[in-house]
């Protein structure tokens, strides 16, 4: 009986030894919440982190580059479907110069969308969590905070709404 139960307990040690999670899954993959961040608004550079988000609203994470075209087109197809994001909040965020962001931030007039938050990322923080590849990248959260859907390039106003 000994020895049976020293077998199960080694070939149990070398399971437990020998299992690893998927190292090579982007990390919000395996923590499919939002992750705790600091960036700082577009319209005054104040910080602006997790706990600073609606509660209970879906949240639409896109990082973009103001001198990316596909990005640049992106923010006018949310801008022109902005009505299918009235009930979430949308986060663009950028890890270029802040004067960059500032003239997109302007130039789109994004002020007047009070759904959309503009911030920078000095840390480099989200093109690394998210293992961001492609500009613009979409990642989609729902109300309880949990991560939905991802989308690299342009995508259409529907696709990303449907997820909502």
């Amino acid at each position: 009986m000994k020895k049976i139960l020293s077998v199960l307990f080694l070939l149990s040690l070398v399971q437990f030894c020998f299992s690893q999670t998927d190292s090579t899954l982007p990390v919000y993959l395996r923590f499919p919440n939002i992750p705790q961040f600091t960036i700082y608004k577009a319209a005054d550079s104040t910080a602006f982190t997790r706990e600073d988000l609606k509660k209970r609203t879906a949240t639409v994470f896109i990082i973009f580059s103001p001198d990316c075209e596909h990005c640049q087109h992106e923010t006018e197809e949310l801008i022109a479907n902005i009505e299918k994001f009235k009930k979430a909040q949308v986060i663009m965020v950028t890890y270029l110069p802040h004067d960059q962001m500032v003239k997109f931030y302007n130039d789109y007039k994004i002020a007047d969308y009070p759904e959309i938050t503009m911030a920078r990322d000095p840390k480099f923080f989200f093109p690394v969590f998210y293992k961001v590849t492609n500009l613009p990248s979409i990642f989609v959260y729902d109300k309880k905070g949990e991560f939905k859907k991802a989308f690299e390039g342009s995508v259409k106003m529907d696709k990303i709404a449907d997820e909502l």
